[in-house]
């Protein structure tokens, strides 16, 4: 293993920070020149959400004279350089570590950079079509019920903040596969202890995803606690994977179908469930049910 000494990581990591910023400088330039269009497509689920109260006097409004300077060609480019810009400064990341591994351990620089960053990205496609749209659409039609005259106005700040908290919260809650795979990596927890424990991180995610999940309806509760269900269990078969690849053991395939089954199995009668008990049908738009 290369040794180094402390000066020596020190100098290291000042120049894996000087990397990562100088890509993310180049990124954030070329964000600018596209703030009007990313603001557009920022505001996109919002004004979906505002037309689905029916109230035409429903819309945007900026208060400050700065407001949407500082939002438009300031935050809406810096948001979008840190999702297109995380596999660069992952890579930075990894090429300060790796330095301390060894030889085979190396080999993951690829997959760790391509999963970590491709996580963080889905989850904020997640939260940009469906988390935050159902979350808008609910909290602007608060007003409307039980025949409310309240006009849902909202400035772009407030709006904005509420935006970055879903991107960036759901785009590290995406992060939990590559959480669990480094502790099992570190021997921390094992595969073993996690399935046994599984129902209590069930739970666990449930009471999260009904604090999360601005609606009382069950429907949009699975549409959070699902996809983190299924990612805490993703995080549980790449620690598998890791273990079986420690003891020099084949994948048992005809085990690992069965349970493919089961969860097809599950995922089918829950559709069954929303469109017979809740009157939901089947659509081509995500997520394929709506009233």
């Amino acid at each position: 293993m290369l040794r180094m000494s402390f000066l020596e990581h020190l100098e290291e990591l000042r120049a894996r920070i000087l990397k990562a910023l100088y890509g993310f400088g180049i990124i954030f330039l070329a964000c600018i020149v596209f703030s009007n269009q990313l603001f557009k497509v920022v505001l996109a689920p919002g004004l979906r959400a505002l037309a689905a109260t029916g109230n035409p006097n429903a819309r945007f409004i900026a208060i400050d004279p700065m407001e949407q300077f500082s939002i438009i060609w300031v935050w809406t480019p810096l948001v979008a350089s840190l999702f297109l810009g995380s596999p660069w400064i992952l890579y930075q990341v990894w090429a300060f570590i790796s330095p301390g591994l060894y030889r085979r351990e190396k080999k993951w620089a690829v997959p760790f950079v391509l999963f970590t960053a491709g996580l963080f990205v889905l989850g904020g496609v997640f939260g940009y079509f469906v988390a935050f749209p159902y979350g808008m659409s609910f909290l602007f039609g608060i007003g409307g019920m039980g025949g409310n005259a309240v006009t849902p106005m909202i400035t772009i700040d407030n709006y904005f903040d509420k935006f970055v908290d879903v991107m960036l919260g759901i785009g590290v809650v995406f992060e939990l596969p590559v959480l669990i795979f480094f502790l099992s990596l570190l021997r921390i927890v094992s595969p073993s202890f996690l399935l046994a424990h599984s129902r209590y991180a069930i739970l666990a995610i449930v009471i999260i995803a009904a604090i999360i999940t601005p609606t009382p309806d069950v429907f949009n509760l699975m549409l959070f606690a699902v996809p983190m269900s299924l990612l805490f269990f993703l995080g549980i078969f790449a620690s598998y994977l890791l273990v079986l690849r420690r003891e020099n053991r084949r994948f048992p395939w005809l085990a690992f179908l069965r349970w493919l089954a089961v969860v097809a199995g599950v995922i089918a009668l829950a559709m069954v469930v929303a469109v017979v008990e809740y009157n939901y049908h089947f659509t081509w738009h995500w997520p394929f049910l709506h009233k």
